[in-house]
């Protein structure tokens, strides 16, 4: 009787905990993407190969807003339902000092998921803002997956440096006030990681920015990462890997106060409907 009573209250903290983090991702990724959008704009068209005010320079900065809108919540909570289903389940039985180890895989493994959605939702929300004229139903499957394995190598370093930054600076300022952060506090220790990230990853985003753009006549071989850095370089050296480099490091930066103050507060709303007790940082 004890046996079936544990295992329905396990069965019912991962089910609060897969609700929390879905209804809590979405919300805030959706949120920050419509906000911020006309800035994501921008840095996809610094980063084009066609050119800056061929792209549309600084006219109809909502232009490919309707992918986003579709895809951003499920990408979100994919993300959020793995990383925080996975940091549930392993924590507890790992020692304390890996748990950094956990993270990195919890995001990782979320990027990794969350991909197999944004990936296609970036395309064609790329190719729009872009101004680049084709239609959805011209681009099949495999235009709409490439740039997968380059957003991959992309997101899976942000995630490595941005989710443990995330929980190492919650946890010493947690330890440092010795109470638990606030929504607030939780997004500047959010934001600060993020601008760390998106520094470091800022090259990888500008080839899988260019391998998205490319025509979808071009060869396989003109599409791959090591090409497109050879390209880049060519064109314009180091400063060409780091294009768009202002509006996507303070976008994320401030956009990653609104998006994590949004998550904690609405995970802190969604404890209240579907409680649960998380592990040990």
């Amino acid at each position: 009787m004890l046996h079936d009573d544990t295992k329905s209250l396990n069965e019912y903290h991962a089910r609060n905990i897969f609700l929390s983090s879905m209804i809590s991702g979405a919300f805030a990724g959706t949120i920050c993407d419509l906000v911020f959008f006309p800035i994501d704009t921008l840095k996809t068209r610094l980063q084009s190969q066609h050119g800056f005010m061929k792209s549309g320079g600084f006219t109809r900065l909502y232009q490919g807003i309707i992918p986003v809108m579709v895809g951003s919540a499920p990408s979100a909570s994919i993300f959020f339902i793995t990383y925080e289903g996975i940091k549930e389940f392993l924590q507890p039985n790992v020692p304390y000092k890996y748990h950094w180890m956990v993270h990195m895989g919890a995001a990782a493994t979320g990027e990794m998921a969350a991909c197999l959605i944004r990936v296609p939702v970036e395309v064609i929300k790329q190719r729009r803002q872009a101004l680049l004229k084709d239609k959805i139903s011209s681009l099949g499957l495999k235009t709409l997956y490439r740039g997968y394995g380059t957003t991959v190598l992309r997101d899976m370093p942000f995630g490595f440096t941005q989710m443990p930054l995330w929980e190492y600076f919650k946890l010493r300022y947690k330890r440092y006030m010795k109470r638990e952060c606030t929504p607030l506090e939780g997004a500047i220790c959010g934001a600060a990681s993020v601008a760390i990230s998106a520094t470091v990853t800022t090259p990888l985003d500008v080839a899988k920015t260019r391998i998205m753009l490319a025509s979808t006549n071009a060869d396989k071989a003109e599409v791959k990462i090591t090409a497109m850095f050879r390209e880049i370089y060519r064109e314009n050296g180091v400063r060409g890997l780091f294009a768009g480099f202002y509006p996507r490091v303070c976008g994320y930066t401030v956009g990653a106060i609104l998006f994590f103050g949004i998550y904690e507060q609405a995970k802190q709303s969604c404890q209240t409907i579907f409680p649960y007790t998380t592990s040990s940082q």
